[in-house]
This record gives C-alpha cells, structure tokens and sequence, in this order.
C-alpha cells in the first residue's frame, strides 16, 4: 500500500504544529527527528523545519513568494468551508480570499497558514465526500 505526504516546511515547528492542531483538530504524531505529522484522509501531512528540510532536499532554504504549489481540502459544505475558514484564522492563518460561491456552482475560500502556504478550502457540489 502506497501513502501519500505532503510535507510543508516551517519556520516555526511549534507554531505551525500548534496551528495545524487546531485548524485540523486533530492530534500530531512526532518522529525522532522533529518531523510532525498529521494523518488525514487518504494522506498525511507532515511538518518540516525549513532549513532541515532544504538540506534533506540538497536546495537553498531561501524561497519567498508564491512558490506555484497549493494545497486543497475537499469539505461537505459550503457551511464547512465558511467554518474552516474561521477556525484556521483562529489559529493564526491569514484569509487570502473571503469564503463565497464560484461561477462554476462550487463555494472556496483561500487561506496562508502562519509560514505562506497557501490552501484552498473547497465545496465542489459535484463531488460527494464520504461521510460528510
């Protein structure tokens, strides 16, 4: 079995852990290294210090701006998003777009946790979620 991670790198490890802890509600796992990890559905994410992860990765730890990588959450509702929204800001996110319909019949809102990632929280009436 094949799991998937997408691994964010932090500036702060307790801040971003405190802030993911919330805004998921959920527990993190920590490994010997400082990794911490948060199982979601189907995946996991994972925080890394930025300057660990840059020398893991062979590559500078300098980066600033939009670095053409997003994150999306799949929600049940277009009350989930509006909730999850406020929720991660919080916890300290900051709210990049205001939660409201799109043209193509979905509901977003765009939110940067505390080191710049950006995620999409998204209610895609086209897609069912299990469980939601």
């Amino acid at each position: 079995m094949r799991i998937g991670v997408i691994t964010l790198a932090t500036s702060d490890q307790q801040r971003a852990s405190d802030f993911y802890r919330a805004m998921l509600e959920r527990e993190p796992h920590q490994d010997r290294s400082g990794v911490v990890y948060f199982k979601l559905d189907g995946c996991w994410l994972a925080l890394y210090p930025r300057q660990d992860l840059a020398r893991y990765c062979g590559v500078a730890p300098a980066g600033h701006g939009f670095e053409g990588i997003t994150v999306s959450v799949n929600l049940a509702s277009a009350d989930a998003v509006h909730a999850t929204a406020a929720r991660a800001q919080r916890a300290g996110a900051t709210l990049v777009r205001a939660p409201g319909p799109v043209d193509w019949g979905g509901h977003i809102a765009w939110i940067a946790d505390p080191d710049g990632h950006l995620w999409e929280l998204v209610y895609n009436p086209a897609v069912a979620i299990p469980g939601g």
